[in-house]
């Protein structure tokens, strides 16, 4: 227990009069001193009432996973052991800083204050991750309001952080795609693939080189194979896990944003029939796992992303994409998750993407901050404010100069919100399945 509020302004009071009594009036010392023996005496009577009265037995309930970026419960069960709960009462969590709750959540029983009540605190994943969560601090008046009791209660449950993919599991991202899988039944183009449609006959304008002679002598007449483009294209998915990957926006850090993006990506591309793998690299380059079909890719791409360290270390894009290029044997649509910090040192990104898309259909994510806006166009107008808003003006300046840039290079580059992000990079997906941009 320690004093309250009403408590200490009481002896400020009583310890003033003291001082002025002892002064001008030192006859009424003893008037004093029984004032004094009174507060003394309530302060003794709200220990005993509140030791007697506000014994409280405490259970708590925690998800053992949940999702990077999404909010877990903790449920605090409150009985009390005789007497009745305390009208409100204040708790406050230890919990390291991947965690995130209110400093100070208050709990009120005003309705049913003899039974065993129920409260939660919400607590915000920002990181993957296991995380401890220790103890529980609570704090409520004593019956007199003269003391505040403070109880510390242990907790010691741990809660497993994974990327988020929610989207798979709702369905959502299911449904994004079914127009692509429907089509795919009947989106079988003629062209120069490997696998054999139908035969036709031979007309005026057709490639000799599709004449089928055995059939033809059999027939006799010209007939010639229809095949149809492959379908199962394959799709890498490229994560830079670099220092500037680690960088927060919108409370998340922008690893966390592509991670979860990936993984709902790979899913609809295993839905929708294609091949996909995964790449990690930052400094230099970590992990790679060729591409493997359905469920099987998006088991082993989930298993991957759960474990990607942030990074201290600058990217070498140069080192990390020409070791991607030699690891591919056939043209892939390579999506890459990555930052940069100007049109200078993004030249060696931009002149290593520039060899890849030779060879390979690229997208090039880059996630917008909306605190860069902000910066731009200041509410208040002062020095501070304008030598940020010329700042953050030539940033958003040079970034846009780099996405152009590799538009040109016939990149596909997708600027967006970390909000939108998944939603528009499935999109884009959608878009190159059914252009046959591929």
């Amino acid at each position: 227990m320690r004093p309250s509020s009403s408590l200490i302004a009481l002896v400020l009071i009583m310890t003033a009069l003291t001082v002025l009594t002892a002064v001008w009036w030192p006859g009424v010392d003893i008037v004093i001193m029984g004032l004094w023996g009174i507060v003394g005496i309530a302060v003794l009577l709200d220990i005993a009432l509140s030791v007697w009265s506000k014994r409280i037995e405490i259970a708590f309930d925690l998800p053992s996973r949940g999702f990077v970026g999404h909010n877990v419960q903790l449920s605090v069960e409150l009985s009390p052991h005789r007497g009745a709960l305390p009208l409100k009462m204040e708790a406050r969590l230890d919990l390291p800083p991947e965690l995130v709750a209110q400093d100070v959540t208050t709990f009120d029983h005003e309705a049913n204050r003899k039974a065993t009540t129920t409260s939660s605190i919400d607590i915000r994943l920002t990181r993957r991750g296991v995380f401890k969560v220790e103890t529980i601090w609570l704090k409520w008046a004593s019956r007199l309001k003269l003391l505040e009791v403070v109880v510390r209660a242990p907790i010691a449950r741990k809660i497993t952080v994974a990327p988020d993919i929610s989207p798979v599991l709702s369905g959502a991202i299911n449904a994004q795609i079914l127009p692509l899988e429907a089509g795919s039944k009947d989106m079988r183009l003629s062209g120069q693939g490997s696998e054999f449609h139908q035969l036709r006959e031979f007309a005026v304008g057709m490639d000799t080189r599709s004449i089928d002679w055995k059939r033809s002598a059999r027939m006799r007449s010209l007939v010639v194979r229809d095949l149809t483009a492959e379908r199962n294209q394959q799709i890498i998915l490229c994560v830079d896990s670099g220092r500037l990957m680690a960088e927060k926006i919108a409370g998340i850090a922008k690893l966390d944003r592509a991670i979860n993006a990936a993984l709902a990506t790979c899913w609809a591309a295993g839905q929708a029939g294609d091949l996909v793998g995964f790449y990690n690299f930052d400094s230099r380059p970590r992990l790679f796992l060729p591409a493997t079909p359905g469920r099987a890719a998006f088991t082993r791409v989930q298993s991957a992303c759960a474990t990607l360290r942030y990074e201290a270390h600058e990217t070498n894009h140069t080192l990390g994409l020409t070791y991607l290029a030699g690891q591919l044997k056939r043209r892939s649509l390579i999506i890459i998750f990555s930052d940069f910090v100007d049109s200078t040192t993004a030249e060696l990104m931009v002149e290593t993407i520039r060899t890849l898309a030779k060879q390979h259909f690229i997208v090039y994510i880059a996630l917008s901050d909306s605190s860069i806006k902000t910066l731009i166009e200041p509410d208040i107008l002062t020095l501070d404010s304008v030598a940020r808003s010329v700042a953050a003006r030539q940033i958003s300046q040079e970034r846009r100069t780099v996405l152009e840039t590799l538009s040109r290079l016939g990149v596909m580059c997708l600027d967006s919100t970390p909000e939108a992000l998944t939603s528009d990079l499935i999109g884009r997906y959608i878009e190159i399945k059914s252009r046959e941009m591929l």
